[in-house]
């Protein structure tokens, strides 16, 4: 499981670039050319509403507001990188938990099914990323923004199921211990980052079908 989980740091190195020029980076100073920032902050309120975990939603992109300002493509690519980075940290988490002293086995193999889940996943949150920034570029009309925007939606969506499916190997009271209870807290939190994401990615959609 080591050489995957160094492929999937080797991948997200790759998109570097794509997580700062989104979102992972200090919002800028606003300037007095600027939207009111306060404004900024009621979209992302407003947007938030629509997500199953709204407090998170506004914590997670509030950061953002200067940069998101009122597009909602931004506002959507911002939560995917949000949503990428944790995911991101969260893989390696677990990947240390294989190191645990006194783990059983069975434990291990859980670890290691997990972070094989949560590994996938972040191959889908990344996928997805650079699919909605082409959408923005789209010069072949209504049908391709469509497609790409399904696109990012079916891969979220694959994304959030890894994430909770990393969790099954850890059904059972045999199961319980440190290890589970570390490995839920995060991947809890990751899942519930990410349906937001796919929330703001469903209501982005919603607003330019047909």
């Amino acid at each position: 499981m080591e050489p995957k989980l160094t492929h999937l740091c080797y991948c997200l190195l790759l998109f570097l670039p794509l997580l700062s020029q989104s979102a992972i980076a200090k919002p800028s100073p606003t300037s007095s050319s600027s939207p009111n920032p306060s404004n900024s902050i009621n979209f992302i309120v407003s947007s938030c509403r629509t997500t199953r975990y709204t407090t998170l939603c506004i914590k997670c992109l509030a950061p953002f507001a200067g940069k998101i300002r009122h597009n909602e493509n931004r506002l959507a690519q911002t939560a995917l990188a949000v949503t990428l980075f944790r995911v991101q940290s969260t893989t390696v988490y677990v990947a240390k938990l294989t190191r645990v002293s006194g783990i059983k086995r069975r434990e291990y193999l859980a670890v290691k099914d997990c972070i094989e889940n949560l590994g996938d996943g972040l191959e889908m949150l990344a996928q997805s990323m650079r699919e909605l920034k082409q959408v923005g570029r789209s010069r072949r009309g209504q049908d391709e923004f469509l497609w790409r925007l399904s696109n990012v939606e079916t891969w979220v969506s694959a994304a959030l199921t890894d994430e909770t499916t990393c969790l099954d190997g850890f059904d059972g009271k045999a199961m319980d211990g440190e290890v589970k209870s570390a490995i839920r807290r995060r991947v809890v939190h990751v899942a519930r980052v990410t349906s937001n994401a796919l929330a703001l990615v469903n209501r982005f959609a919603a607003r330019h079908k047909p």
